[in-house]
């Protein structure tokens, strides 16, 4: 008590907290701890863990831990090792069936690149890269995630049930497994987070996010365009309207959208030059895959599902994805759209987020219509990852509800999360076995 008299009469009994271990009755020392342990990476870190821990020590097949780590490499992921272990080969055209052996530009370099780069620190064998690979976006991904809650000043309740309904996701556990998931969401989170700050340095930021974007997935070119789109609805038609004045109120979002694409011209330059073909992909997707883009699919009813799938169907269950995705973007364009919901909330803030969403379910849907929309349950995860980010940003933006009202939408949303995590858990279990699931 002696001590604590003293230290409050300020300066006079010179003290180094730290050196005599009572740096914990300093003032405001536990606020600063409450920072620490809720800072974005750390929380970040903490679900990647768990998402990791459940798919390895309670879902994945009885074996030795590398046994049950490396169970997380499957089907796409033998393609990104063959990519790793011999880079690009092809015969022009390319062979008309799926044999990575012969023809194996069918994925983004992005996704292989960050491997390559985690097997030269860590001296892994290539499935091992992939993994903590995948796992480090995923770490990445959710500390963005965390970072828009923060620069929101999301009350910790909207960032635990959002982030819950984005692990709850059927499709979540691809951002721990060795896919390009987690890798495409991160570098799509940080392209946003960082084109929408202030600064040369965050300018750079989402330069760099922006070309692993677009060299890790397709469809990250059309979603480069998320600063321009976003400066549209920021400033309004009034500016746009001077096409004097387009260089001056555009330039900057221009220059970073044409950058962040530079990752898919370097894919489609590096091809060119190699083998005289700068869409190779294309040709390599439609070729061994069978994947002959249908850009009206989004408006043929006929490929609409509208039966609760069969759990042990993946294709059904990615049919009805597209439907789900469907109703999500219809949903929230009503709430937006509504005159009086619009005049009282910030939506210019969230259109970017139904752009790049939108972008991303129409381009994938289109992809897979001739596969009888196979994988779109993975394709969509992404589209759910942007949705809910954006849709709780609309919620902060009303007063806290009556406490039944709360207490309905708690327990939904618990329900629904508790429906999500057992299909998941389903397919986890399924897809360490080697099953294919999406």
């Amino acid at each position: 008590m002696a001590f604590q008299t003293a230290l409050g009469r300020g300066p006079t009994i010179p003290c180094n907290p730290e050196r005599v271990g009572l740096s914990s009755a300093l003032p405001g020392a536990d606020v600063i701890r409450y920072k620490f342990l809720f800072q974005p990476w750390l929380v970040a870190l903490l679900v990647t863990l768990a998402q990791l821990s459940v798919a390895v020590f309670l879902l994945a097949p009885e074996g030795s831990f590398s046994f049950r780590y490396l169970s997380l490499v499957q089907h796409d992921s033998y393609w990104f090792t063959n990519i790793l272990d011999r880079g690009y080969q092809t015969i022009v055209p390319p062979i008309d069936h799926k044999v990575m052996e012969v023809s194996n530009v069918a994925f983004f370099p992005g996704y292989p690149v960050l491997a390559s780069v985690v097997q030269s620190v860590f001296r892994v064998e290539s499935e091992t890269a992939l993994v903590i690979a995948a796992q480090i976006a995923a770490w990445g991904f959710w500390t963005y995630f965390f970072l828009f809650c923060q620069r929101w000043k999301l009350p910790g309740s909207l960032r635990f049930f959002g982030a819950l309904a984005i692990a709850a996701h059927p499709a979540a556990f691809f951002l721990i497994a060795a896919y390009s998931e987690s890798l495409f969401l991160m570098a799509l989170l940080g392209f946003i987070y960082w084109s929408s700050a202030e600064g040369r340095i965050a300018k750079i930021l989402a330069v760099l996010h922006g070309m692993f974007m677009s060299a890790t997935r397709i469809v990250g070119v059309p979603c480069a365009a998320f600063p321009i789109v976003r400066d549209l609805f920021k400033k309004g038609w009034s500016t746009f309207r001077d096409p004097r004045r387009w260089l001056q109120n555009y330039g900057g979002s221009i220059a970073i959208t044409i950058l962040a694409i530079f990752g898919a011209i370097s894919f489609f330059a590096y091809c060119q030059i190699r083998w005289g073909r700068w869409d190779l992909y294309m040709l390599t997707q439609a070729a061994g895959w069978n994947i002959e883009p249908d850009y009206l699919a989004v408006f043929r009813l006929s490929n609409y599902r509208w039966l609760l799938p069969a759990l042990n169907d993946p294709t059904e269950m990615s049919q009805m994805s597209m439907t789900a995705g469907a109703l999500l973007l219809v949903a929230i364009a009503i709430v937006e759209l509504l005159p009086a919901i619009r005049r009282k909330t910030d939506w210019s803030t969230r259109i970017g987020f139904y752009f790049c969403g939108a972008v991303i379910y129409y381009i994938s849907v289109s992809g897979v219509a001739s596969l009888d929309m196979e994988s779109m349950l993975r394709y969509e995860f992404c589209l759910h990852a942007l949705i809910v980010l954006a849709f709780l940003h609309f919620l902060r933006q009303f007063r806290l509800p009556p406490v039944p009202v709360r207490a309905l939408g708690i327990a939904a949303v618990v329900i629904a999360c508790a429906v999500g995590l057992s299909v998941q858990g389903w397919y986890v279990w399924n897809f360490t076995r080697g099953n294919w699931v999406a």
